[in-house]
C-alpha cells in the first residue's frame, strides 16, 4: 500500500472514532424502518399461530413485534422483508 492510501484510510478511521465517541456528526446516515409486522402477516393470510410457527419465533414474540413493544432483529428482520417483497415464492420456499 502506498503512503497516499495509507494517509487515506488512516483519516478515514480516525474520523470513525471521533463520530462513534459522539465528537462529530457523520456526513450521511441510513436509516432502514422497521418491517411493519402485522401488515406483512396478514398479506400471507395466516393466523398468528401458524405465522409464528412458519417464521420459527414464539406466537408471544410475534404479538411483541405486531404491537411494537419489541422489534424484530438480524436473520427475522431479513425473513420479513423477503416475505413483504414476494410472499408467494416465500411462503412456497417455506413450506417445503
Amino acid at each position: 500500500m502506498n503512503k497516499t492510501m495509507f494517509d487515506e484510510l488512516l483519516a478515514s478511521v480516525q474520523e470513525m472514532d471521533e463520530i462513534t465517541a459522539g465528537k462529530k456528526q457523520p456526513a450521511r446516515v441510513f436509516e432502514y424502518p422497521e418491517p411493519e409486522v402485522k401488515r406483512i402477516r396478514e398479506q400471507t393470510g395466516l393466523s398468528q399461530n401458524q405465522f409464528a410457527l412458519l417464521i420459527g419465533v414464539s406466537k408471544r414474540t410475534l404479538e411483541n413485534w405486531e404491537q411494537g413493544r419489541r422489534h424484530p432483529t438480524g436473520p427475522a428482520k431479513a425473513l420479513l422483508r423477503i416475505l413483504e417483497a414476494d410472499p408467494e415464492h416465500a411462503l412456497k420456499a417455506l413450506h417445503h
